[in-house]
């Protein structure tokens, strides 16, 4: 009971605490406590009007802290120092935040706030803190959806040559002794940030577009455990992961991170592959099991699959694709088979049949709920036209969406519908029909060369296939 209320009042702990630290971080610099009460307001500002900063994470307001407080400690021992004022790390700081949560929303407030230190810092400078503002506003542009770490170096040029042209426009005669040290502070910062960023990453646990990049690489050792134990299990994820980027793309959500998290959703699957629909080749392994044992090896590919992606070292927002992808949805199948068999005595719980959740927190994992969902019930359609599956994906998204999959993620019912016509249009395109063609006598000549490369088989082949 009390666990359950610490939980709830979690995300009012994490502003209480963070602004109380955000209050004393200026008496600990020796900078106004004015400063701190600015902090305080943006942070008032963001829970109010929440961007990434509390979307994924509810940690994510004591990680920005340790940023900042990183920041503010690096300044002043550079002033304390007297090393020039042009190597305070701002732009470290914009790369950061923006590698981070790639919401320039949020870093535009967090280059504000370290522009305004760094200037106070630095000798209560205007001049400087507009030219940290402008320089890491551009440094952020430049990072922004970044893909590969060499982007980061190319990123610190770009800013170190920015920042030298704005100190010039503000100081003039500028020489090059003034000018190297806002040149050479781009480049640092970016050295910094590139070298630091993977141990910032395992330190936090947070996932950034290059660690996911890395993760889709088909050589991990989970996804080639899966093509060869689970062939079945592995397809099923590929095109999921396709349907959950599109999706994501078409309402502005991480489709990179939709994708990565599709790969692995069912990764649990492994531990009794051959239990699982796609993967079965003859006969179901779940004849002769009763209904309660055989939803208890479907629901147990959720832990099982927990269990492999902390052994991997799988992040935790990976993980969350595994815990979330099924919800406490009701492995109905199952459900119906143990009501069909029930003696008179009995009591069945439809509570029984449900999966642990919890359900989907983020639009992402909530996508990859509804492809999978989505993608396992059109793979059994007998006739897969246009109208039939778009039938079928209004079908599932709205029962989703009645049994209350839905309630604890941010998609609106505009999301939904725009997710249903991605699903649609590419469903089609991966089940569309064939033609037949006819056995006719024609093409007789590619047939009987064809047949030579199979000795003793006199059936024609199929004309596609010449």
């Amino acid at each position: 009971m009390n666990s359950n209320r610490i939980a709830r009042y979690q995300p009012q702990i994490y502003l209480l605490v963070s602004s109380i630290i955000l209050i004393l971080l200026p008496i600990a610099f020796n900078i106004n406590i004015l400063s701190g009460l600015l902090l305080v307001s943006f942070i008032l500002y963001f829970r109010f009007s929440p961007p990434a900063i509390t979307r994924d994470k509810r940690h994510n307001y004591l990680v920005l802290i340790f940023l900042f407080v990183l920041f503010l400690f690096s300044a002043y021992k550079l002033t304390e120092y007297r090393i020039p004022a042009a190597y305070i790390p701002v732009t470290a700081l914009a790369m950061y935040v923006t590698i981070f949560y790639n919401d320039l929303k949020l870093v535009f407030a967090f280059c504000v706030l370290a522009s305004y230190h760094a200037g106070i810092i630095a000798g209560s400078s205007l001049y400087l803190s507009l030219i940290f503002l402008i320089t890491a506003m551009a440094t952020a542009i430049l990072v922004f959806g970044l893909r590969k770490r060499s982007r980061i170096l190319s990123a610190g040029c770009l800013s170190g040559i920015i920042q030298s042209l704005l100190y010039a426009l503000a100081y003039p005669p500028a020489s090059f002794s003034s000018l190297a040290p806002n040149f050479y502070s781009g480049i640092i910062c970016a050295i910094v940030v590139a070298g630091t960023l993977p141990v910032l990453e395992n330190l936090f646990g947070v996932v950034t577009n290059i660690s996911l990049l890395e993760l889709s690489d088909f050589n991990h050792p989970l996804l080639k455990k899966m093509i060869l134990e689970a062939p079945g299990t592995y397809h099923h994820s590929l095109v999921v992961g396709n349907l959950a980027e599109r999706a994501a793309e078409s309402i502005g959500a991480n489709s990179l991170l939709a994708r990565i998290g599709a790969y692995y959703h069912d990764i649990g699957k492994l531990t009794h592959p051959e239990y699982f629909m796609e993967n079965q080749r003859l006969l179901s392994k779940h004849a002769g099991l009763a209904p309660s044992m055989s939803k208890m090896i479907i629901m147990n590919h959720v832990k099982e699959g927990i269990e492999l992606a902390r052994k991997y070292r799988l992040k935790p927002a990976i993980i969350d694709f595994i815990t979330q992808h099924h919800g406490n949805g009701l492995v109905y199948y199952f459900y119906r088979k143990a009501l069909e068999e029930i003696e008179q005595d009995e009591k069945i719980y439809e509570e029984g049949f449900r999966y642990p959740g919890p359900r989907p927190t983020s639009k992402e994992t909530a996508i990859v709920l509804l492809a999978d969902s989505v993608e396992a019930a059109s793979r059994v359609i007998s006739e897969p036209k246009a109208a039939k599956i778009e039938e079928v994906v209004h079908k599932v998204i709205n029962n989703k969406f009645i049994d209350g999959q839905l309630d604890d993620c941010e998609l609106t019912l505009k999301d939904l519908e725009k997710i249903a016509q991605v699903f649609t249009h590419m469903l089609s395109g991966i089940y569309h029909g064939r033609i037949e063609y006819p056995e006719g006598n024609h093409h007789k000549q590619k047939g009987s060369r064809a047949a030579a490369f199979l000795p003793g088989q006199d059936k024609k082949l199929h004309p596609e296939n010449l």
